[in-house]
């Protein structure tokens, strides 16, 4: 006798594809068990530009939440018009990476809050100053002291916030989500089979999962070099291993249609150039202009609802409130 499970599985198969436990990549879940208010003190922080020795940088102005969780650039512009040495991965869906930053040189949200706020290239400040800077401010004050329940506001507290607003940046309902839970017409025929082609081609030995990707590091160029300017090394830069070069945390295809440009260096303008790259270099396969078009048309199915919320407040300086130092 069958069970209900596997009831639901035949249920479901056919022309909608195999039941979702069946499937290399599974729908996004809402996100479960996280503390409001902390989530509502990150958010203030995730925008606010006095964590910065400018004043004018925020984690928003990488990892913009209108345009996909990034900034739409080749590589970012950090403090003082600095040109960044690597392209900005999306904050959407990042909780479930293996590792944050392509290198995965950070372990979590929370460690990879910390980063960018110290490094000079980006928002230039430290840790000291910009915790000095929030304890001017008694509206963060106050806030800290409600969300952690002491005295004491440090960068570790301020990390943690950040991190619990950004488990929150996840794009569930996506239209390819809708049809691996059962609505057959919620993707066309021809996504469908981009789809297969997707799956066949093994593009999903590294792209699957809820993110569609995030879970694992692999070299860029494995069936032929990857021929680039970008100095970036990859993995190696954490490990030390010359075997390490070159390997990248493999990207979340999650709402891939909003943060062009592609890779590490941001070279690939458009899916469809990122498709024939990946396809040559890590497939050893040259997909016809059909064929393409088609894998692009699928990759566009798991754009999903974006992040909706209402801009916060920002608490006020005062004038005890450090000023920033705009240029150097």
């Amino acid at each position: 006798m069958k069970t209900p499970t596997l009831i639901a599985a035949v249920m479901l198969s056919g022309l909608t594809g195999l039941a979702t436990a069946a499937e290399p990549i599974q729908p996004i879940e809402p996100v479960k068990a996280i503390n409001l208010a902390k989530v509502e003190l990150g958010k203030k922080l995730y925008f606010d530009p006095r964590l910065s020795k400018s004043g004018f940088i925020s984690c928003n102005s990488c990892h913009n939440l209108s345009m996909g969780g990034t900034d739409n650039l080749k590589t970012s512009i950090g403090h003082n018009w600095t040109q960044g040495p690597i392209n900005s991965p999306t904050v959407l869906n990042s909780s479930m990476n293996v590792a944050q930053f392509w290198d995965g040189r950070a372990a979590d949200l929370k460690e990879q809050a910390g980063g960018p706020i110290a490094n000079p290239g980006e928002m230039a400040f430290t840790h000291t100053l910009a915790v000095d800077v929030l304890k001017s401010i008694p509206g963060y004050v106050n806030e800290f002291r409600q969300v952690f329940g002491t005295q004491e506001l440090n960068i570790d507290e301020v990390t943690d916030a950040i991190a619990e607003f950004e488990k929150t940046l996840v794009t569930p309902n996506s239209p390819f989500d809708q049809w691996l839970l059962g609505d057959a017409d919620a993707i066309t025929q021809s996504e469908k089979e981009g789809y297969e082609l997707f799956k066949n081609s093994g593009c999903v030995a590294c792209h699957n999962g809820p993110a569609v990707g995030g879970t694992s590091f692999q070299k860029m160029g494995l069936v032929a070099a990857y021929e680039t300017k970008n100095k970036a090394e990859g993995l190696a830069g954490v490990t030390g291993k010359d075997a390490d070069r070159m390997k990248f945390k493999v990207p979340t295809l999650r709402n891939v249609e909003m943060t062009y440009p592609y890779f590490h260096d941001g070279e690939a303008a458009t899916l469809t150039d990122a498709v024939d790259i990946m396809g040559r270099l890590q497939l050893g396969r040259q997909f016809s202009k059909d064929e393409n078009a088609k894998i692009v048309a699928f990759l566009k199915t798991l754009t999903g609802d974006q992040p909706q919320f209402l801009l916060p407040i920002l608490p006020p300086s005062t004038d005890a409130t450090p000023k920033p130092q705009p240029f150097d």
